[in-house]
Parts: structure tokens; sequence; C-alpha cells
């Protein structure tokens, strides 16, 4: 199957009661047992439950793994992840990362014995040179929110797992989606997707996911998510396949608009810098010509004026950006990383990567893009 056919086929069958061509919404905790002691597919909710198994076959599909899982939340599906380290381990942590994932990392598995090293992922050398005995995961965004930095993920896996086959490299691939780019066939060992954002597609659910090839990892995996019980429901199980089969339709338009907003802000008199990995000059626009289809819908840039001010007129003045915490809905937003996403991030450490108060994130939705251009355009000239 080819990938647009996956997005809408891939790992799905039609329900064999009524043929129902969509899978229902099974909104069920328990299951009839046939009889004491026989094993059967489905037990309890928490285990599995038919809905949430077409979707987590869907993932599976769309990424190129043989194991996907559904989670409550992106962070829930993080926190399965660390779940499978000791205390003492040690993690190896691209320094830009979302927010909520610096907070997990240093406020909570940082107290329960978890080490983490924060490094430049512009180079795999930054990561090779932090390996030591007691590294067991390194982590990876890319692109990273919210600069927008690209890792070379083939490069990453190929250069740690000649140091130490059994360092697992797990890659947040929130911001690219399947659609651009297959961690797993670059040879990283977990996805991870805060599915929330462009696979549900719609603002309307919150959700993370896991996708793996190696059984082993897949069978620890599943454990975790039955055992600690942060399972995605039914209802958004339901509505989250929904997303996935618009997924490269919506993924193409995201492109296309975030390029041309990219463009219209590098040429802007008002624009201080431009974070996207389209634009030539972005100094990993090799790697990502190399690695993604595309460039994604999120474009960052900072105001010439670099003033809290200047930035919340603008802000404020926006229109059809709508001022939200998320992002990768069909509808376009606007972040201000040192404030929302990021506000969880000392001050310290989100000026140490480059997130000040003039750093201003977009989601770049499907609307036309005139209209957007325009947005742009009357509250820069506010």
């Amino acid at each position: 199957m080819k990938f647009n056919t996956k997005t809408i086929q891939g790992g799905q069958k039609h329900e064999e009661a009524t043929g129902s061509v969509i899978p229902p919404i099974f909104q069920t905790s328990t299951y009839k047992q046939s009889s004491f002691g026989v094993a059967q597919e489905y037990n309890y909710s928490r285990g599995a439950n038919p809905t949430r198994t077409a979707l987590e076959d869907s993932f599976a599909s769309i990424e190129n793994g043989t194991h996907g899982f559904a989670f409550s939340s992106g962070l829930a599906a993080i926190d399965c992840v660390l779940r499978t380290l000791n205390p003492g381990d040690e993690v190896i942590v691209g320094n830009d990362l979302y927010g909520g994932t610096y907070r997990m990392f240093t406020q909570l598995f940082q107290k329960y014995g978890l080490e983490f090293t924060y490094v430049d992922i512009d180079s795999g050398e930054n990561i090779l040179k932090e390996i030591t005995e007691r590294t067991k995961l390194v982590w990876l965004e890319t692109p990273t929110n919210p600069l927008m930095k690209i890792a070379d993920i083939e490069a990453i896996c190929s250069a740690v797992k000649e140091v130490n086959v059994d360092i697992l490299i797990a890659v947040d691939n929130t911001f690219a989606t399947p659609y651009l780019q297959r961690p797993l066939d670059l040879g990283a060992d977990i996805v991870m997707h805060s599915v929330t954002k462009y696979l549900g597609g719609h603002s309307d659910l919150l959700m993370g996911a896991l996708i793996v090839k190696e059984a082993k990892l897949a069978d620890e995996l599943n454990f975790i998510q039955f055992a600690a019980g942060a399972i995605a429901g039914p209802m958004d199980s339901f509505l989250a396949l929904r997303g996935i089969k618009t997924l490269h339709v919506r993924m193409q338009r995201h492109c296309e608009n975030a390029s041309a907003v990219a463009s219209f802000l590098k040429k802007n008199p008002k624009i201080g810098a431009v974070y996207y990995p389209g634009l030539e000059d972005h100094p990993n626009h090799e790697v990502a010509k190399k690695q993604m289809k595309d460039f994604g819908g999120v474009v960052s840039f900072r105001l010439k004026d670099g003033s809290r001010e200047a930035t919340f007129k603008f802000l404020e003045s926006i229109k059809f950006f709508t001022l939200a915490e998320s992002l990768g809905g069909v509808e376009s937003m606007v972040n201000h990383s040192a404030t929302m996403s990021h506000a969880s991030m000392p001050e310290e450490a989100r000026l140490k990567i480059g997130i000040t108060d003039s750093l201003i994130r977009l989601s770049v939705g499907i609307e036309d893009v005139e209209d957007l251009l325009a947005d742009l355009e009357q509250a820069l000239n506010h």
C-alpha cells in the first residue's frame, strides 16, 4: 500500500457483525466471557477495546511499524517510554523540545533517579560525546518545538547504534507526521506522536501514540500501558481514526500555506528572523530535504522589535490565527512560547536555547492563504 491508501485502509477491516465500513464506537468497559479460563481478545477495555485496536493498527500501518499504542495524551505516551528505564539510567535529549516534555523530565522523572543530558541536535557528535555506559535512551524531536531545528535521524541512529546497539532511540514525530517522515525507516526504535495535533487534526481530542517494530519492546510497552492504565478511550479513538483518513490531504495544504507564510515573513522588514526548514538559509535545510517529503505546517519567527510590548501588540491584533496553546488543527493558531507552551521551563533554560519574549510560533492551517497573509500584514502594521 502507498501512504495515502494506508491513511484510509491501513490496518483496517470491516466490522464483522454488521459489515460497517467505519469501525464502530465500542463504548463498553467489559465483555461477556465465553467460559471460565478461556482466553479471548477482549476482556476489559483497559487491556483492549475494538475501536482502540483499529486505531492502533492504523498507527502501526502509517508509521511502517508492527505495533501501535494509543494513550490518553502525548505526555502519557512519553511517560510510558520512560517507565522502561531504571533509576540511574541516563537519557540524552535534544535541548529544544516541548515545554511539557521538559517539565516531565526535570520535575517528575529526575526525582525518580533518571538523569537527563541536554544537547544541541544540530550535530550527532554532540550526542556521541555524552554517551556513557549508563545511557539507555536518546530522545529527539524533529522538527523541534518551537525553533524548528532538524535532527538527522538516520545519521544519529547509525552513529549511536555503532557505540551501543542497546541504546533506544525515540523520535517525537508530532510536527512532521508520517506523511513527511517515518523515523522507524531511518533506524529509530520508537516513534511518538501527540495525536492531539496533526493526526487528529481538528482540535477536538487529546491523545498520544507510540509505534515500534521490535516485538520484545512492544510487549514491554503493552504491559506498561495495561498496568499504568493511561489508555485512549473509544470516542477519542474513533475521532482520531477519522482524522487520520484525511491526514495526507491536510498535510499537503498545511505545507503549501506554511511555505507561503514563511516566504512572506522572510521578506517583511519588521521581522527579525524566521525559522522554517523549507527556507534555503535554514541551517538544517539540506538535512530536511533529505529526510522529509515537505517541510511541515509550523513557522516560528521573531519581530525585529524584540520587546514584549511589540510582541503582545501583534498577538492582540491578529485575527485569523487563534491565540491558543496547541497546533496541528485545520484552523490557524498562534502561540507565544515563553508564556504558553514553554512557560513551565525556567527563564534561564528558555533563554539559553533562544526562546525569548519576541519568539512567536504559527501553526498554519488550511484556510485560503491569501486571507492568512493579509491577516499577518495588518497585524504587523497595526
